[in-house]
């Protein structure tokens, strides 16, 4: 079966979609709000309290009570623009609760200070005569100003009973200040999806194994691939189980899948199964051994890398699976599942798609969506953005990765690209 990207792309989110829509919703889980960063809130969250709380000067200056018939001309100029010469108060300070302002008084005000009843405006103390801030009792001449000024309105940024935070909202640093001013300490977010990841393969090692203790034995190499998309899943928002590397033989699979999707299970312990390797058409490709029994379909998709996919069901599980190379691995991780894991579960942010001018030629096979690995660099004075690749378009090419910070999307009608040709860059 042959695919293109989008028809594979969508596969995937139907899967999830269609599986995920019959878990019973757990109501979330109530996070401590510093830890809440990355998450998704479960549910809107209603403002407890106004924002501001009291009306507060918003500068350094005098609480005043600003006659109502004074307005702002188009010039910028003030009606009834004497000066008018007022007593001083006594200083009002942040935190503290100020006495009625009485009439004919200004009161020395610091920013961030409750605005006393009787006042409505703040005059700056820089427009002050003399520009400073008097005793009490003593005498201070004040320009004409109008009601509201420099003064925030309590309420202004945020009204009580409003929705603070949208439900569905991936919570970032703003979010955690707006919920603290809130007097927040803890947010209901969405449970997180649990995810089973399998290496296989009878060469691959994990570092610090013991069998290389004296060095990598001949024919064997460190395996990659649980470490990048774990780190990958876990900034997708996700919970990792990690197995074990699994032998190429179908009933060690087997065995690791049923320890967590078994047949006696209420519930499987876990969301989603993504494998790497053993799907391709060697004569050791022990996924598609031990699965070609279930309801796994093994297609082709038209992309390179990561042109072998493996997608669909383990008791009721799904199930995903990933080639073996490496960066196979992670272009069809942010090809087919991170983009379902955003629309499904409101994390991870989608990637930044931008256009940028290529800096050398490409060139791709027909037929083909080719993902390459580029070193992008955004637009500055007078220049416009562009990217360039790194290293090359083998699936092997690990230390390229490290080094990109960009996907180039070559679409696969296209098979000559010149420098200076735009083109669609997601940034990682």
């Amino acid at each position: 079966m042959r695919r293109t990207v989008e028809e594979h792309r969508r596969a995937v989110h139907d899967l999830l979609a269609a599986a995920w829509a019959h878990r019973p919703d757990d109501g979330g889980d109530r996070v401590p709000l510093l830890e809440a960063v990355g998450r998704v809130l479960a549910a809107d969250l209603p403002a407890p309290l106004d924002l501001p709380p009291f009306a507060n000067s918003q500068m350094d200056g005098f609480a005043v009570n600003a006659p109502a018939h004074h307005r702002h001309h188009q010039s910028g100029s003030v009606d009834s623009m004497k000066s008018t010469s007022y007593r001083a108060a006594a200083t009002i300070p942040a935190g503290v609760v100020p006495a009625e302002l009485a009439p004919g008084a200004a009161a020395p005000i610091m920013t961030g200070a409750m605005l006393p009843s009787g006042a409505n405006a703040v005059v700056p103390v820089e427009q002050a005569q003399p520009a400073v801030f008097p005793a009490p009792g003593e005498s201070v001449t004040l320009p004409a100003t109008v009601p509201g000024t420099y003064v925030r309105a309590q309420g202004s940024d945020l009204a009580r009973d409003a929705v603070a935070i949208a439900g569905g909202t991936l919570l970032n640093a703003a979010h955690i200040g707006l919920a603290s001013a809130l007097g927040l300490t803890s947010v209901v977010v969405r449970g997180r999806k649990r995810v089973l990841l399998m290496t296989t393969g009878d060469e691959v090692l994990l570092p610090g194994d013991p069998q290389a203790a004296g060095g990598l034995p001949a024919g064997k190499i460190f395996d990659a691939n649980a470490a990048l998309l774990r780190a990958m899943l876990v900034e997708a928002g996700v919970e990792v189980v990690l197995g074990p590397i699994v032998q190429d033989r179908p009933r060690a699979l087997l065995e690791v899948l049923d320890r967590f999707a078994g047949p006696n299970r209420d519930r499987p312990e876990v969301d989603l199964i993504v494998s790497t390797g053993g799907i391709s058409a060697g004569a050791f490709e022990v996924v598609k051994q031990a699965l070609a029994e279930f309801d796994v379909d093994f297609v082709s998709v038209g992309l390179q890398p990561g042109g072998p996919q493996a997608l669909g069901t383990y008791k009721g599980v799904p199930f995903i699976g990933f080639p073996g190379n490496p960066v196979s691995g992670a272009v069809s991780f942010e090809m087919f599942l991170r983009p379902a894991l955003t629309a499904l579960t409101g994390a991870p942010a989608p990637r930044p798609v931008v256009l940028a001018t290529l800096r050398e030629d490409l060139t791709s096979p027909a037929g083909k969506h080719q993902v390459r690995r580029g070193i992008y660099e955004g637009p500055g004075y007078e220049s416009a953005a562009s990217v360039r690749e790194v290293g090359g378009p083998a699936s092997h090419l690990l230390a390229a990765l490290a080094r990109a910070n960009a996907l180039i999307q070559i679409p696969p009608g296209v098979t000559d690209l010149q420098a200076g040709s735009k083109v669609e860059v997601w940034l990682l």
